[in-house]
């Protein structure tokens, strides 16, 4: 079992983006197949939470390239059970197919998440929504971006960087909430600001709404995981964002025992948070 202290040599961050975008762009390209084709069996895992062919073959490209180029990393994935009795400070972390229901129901909103947490930090991170046609990452320096284009696999398209609403109208926000876990105590809680409008996205495209500045504030009071948030929490901090504990108000942290996230707040830091 992996334990605190005992990775050796450090990351080459230029690296890991290379390889973080290109396994995600395959992963992508697979579960398009599935997505796109007949129709496709639904299983239920333990949790009694979907799983498909797309989150399993995802899967599989994605754990097998992240072990082959960084073979002395922790990996954490959501498909494997197994995975999840690793301890570690530094790791990466993989949810294949981010929105399982999103994707089961013919709806655009699943992603492909990849993060490398440093000292309980997600400081790299790729997000990719291959239905949607939109890849954010946080590049080797540690600041996030868009790439626009048709994602090649051998070509980086144009980057765009991307920043949080560096001075969110508190009197007119921009308010993102889940497809498939609205509640009544997020809406109550939503209803302590003065909102303009509120979008509805699945998975960790929320996370990238407050990165890009189409969005000012997500709260997530419900269960999520890490391998569910480390991805878009990386690129929202690397685009000035913030993503705190629902009740202490302090950063959200990563390789917790059991991979539980607490309930969350994650904004773009003009927001006047409500208690």
């Amino acid at each position: 079992m992996w334990r605190l202290g005992t990775l050796g040599a450090k990351m080459d961050h230029q690296q890991l983006q290379n390889v973080m975008r290109k396994l995600a762009l395959q992963a992508g390209a697979r579960i398009m197949q599935v997505y796109n084709g007949p129709d496709f069996d639904v299983k239920t895992k333990s949790d009694a939470s979907p799983v498909t062919e797309a989150d399993e073959a995802a899967n599989e490209i994605i754990a097998a390239g992240l072990r082959a180029a960084f073979p002395d990393v922790p990996l954490i994935t959501e498909e494997e059970a197994e995975s999840h009795a690793l301890r570690a400070a530094t790791f990466l972390i993989v949810d294949p197919l981010d929105g399982t229901k999103e994707f089961i129901q013919r709806r655009g909103d699943f992603t492909v998440n990849i993060a490398y947490v440093e000292n309980g930090v997600p400081v790299r991170g790729v997000v990719y929504a291959p239905a949607k046609g939109r890849l954010f990452y946080t590049q080797a320096q540690g600041a996030s971006v868009e790439e626009m284009g048709a994602h090649d696999l051998g070509a980086v398209g144009p980057v765009h960087p991307i920043r949080v609403n560096p001075a969110p109208d508190n009197a007119a926000l921009m308010v993102v909430a889940s497809k498939s876990h609205r509640d009544a105590a997020t809406d109550d809680y939503i209803a302590k600001y003065q909102v303009r409008d509120m979008t509805s996205a699945g998975s960790s495209l929320k996370l990238c709404l407050i990165a890009t500045g189409e969005a000012d504030l997500y709260p997530r009071l419900g269960r999520t995981m890490e391998w569910d948030t480390a991805a878009g929490d990386a690129v929202l901090r690397g685009a000035g964002g913030v993503t705190l504990d629902f009740h202490t108000h302090a950063p959200l942290t990563y390789g917790k025992a059991g991979w539980d996230n607490p309930f969350f707040i994650a904004y773009a830091p003009g927001v006047d948070l409500k208690r």
